[in-house]
């Protein structure tokens, strides 16, 4: 199955430029694989074993194997920050989550590292953004959940704050009507009031 996962991602967003492994105690193999777009300037993190189990709610009296949400994650940035190649480590520790956590990953969750995206990142959570628009989502023969792609739009300690005080839809908000670069890489947070 994560065969036909990373075929979907390299349909989607080209050729994959690196790749790396973490395995975690408790939990299957997570790999990153990156992609660069050097048309558009960006690079593209992706989580590739994640979608490998379903996602069960840890309060589920029975867990089923085969059915339940699947997902990965896909971060965009701009190009030419050296120090965000070092995201690697950090995204597989959100993909293996699930496993690790019992967490289950859907749009509009916060996911906090308590701890830098990348040496020196404004950056230590992400938010959870609707999937289906940079990866389609990969059809599973049933009775398996389609894998879904989810972007993850960084957000600085502040934005965190706000969004988990006024909610994941008026943080977007504040992005739009200030232009908010999402895939800076060294952006400061957008101003927030109210």
């Amino acid at each position: 199955m994560l065969q036909l996962t990373e075929t979907a991602l390299t349909s989607a967003l080209g050729e994959v430029d690196a790749r790396a492994a973490v395995t975690f105690l408790g939990a299957d193999r997570i790999e990153v694989l990156r992609f660069a777009d050097r048309e558009r300037g960006l690079v593209r993190y992706a989580t590739l074993g994640m979608s490998a189990s379903a996602m069960t709610d840890p309060t589920a009296s029975v867990a089923d194997p085969e059915r339940g949400p699947r997902a990965e994650l896909v971060l965009t940035l701009h190009a030419g920050h050296p120090a965000t190649d070092q995201v690697l480590r950090p995204l597989a520790v959100l993909a293996a989550a699930p496993q690790v956590e019992g967490l289950v990953v859907v749009p509009d969750a916060c996911l906090d590292l308590g701890e830098p995206l990348w040496p020196g990142a404004p950056f230590q959570a992400v938010l959870v953004a609707e999937p289906g628009g940079l990866v389609p989502d990969l059809t599973l023969p049933e009775p398996r959940d389609p894998v879904r792609f989810y972007p993850l739009l960084p957000m600085t300690p502040a934005e965190t704050a706000w969004q988990r005080a006024r909610g994941p839809q008026a943080l977007r908000e504040a992005w739009l009507a200030h232009g908010t670069d999402l895939r800076a890489p060294d952006r400061g947070a957008v101003p927030l009031s109210g």
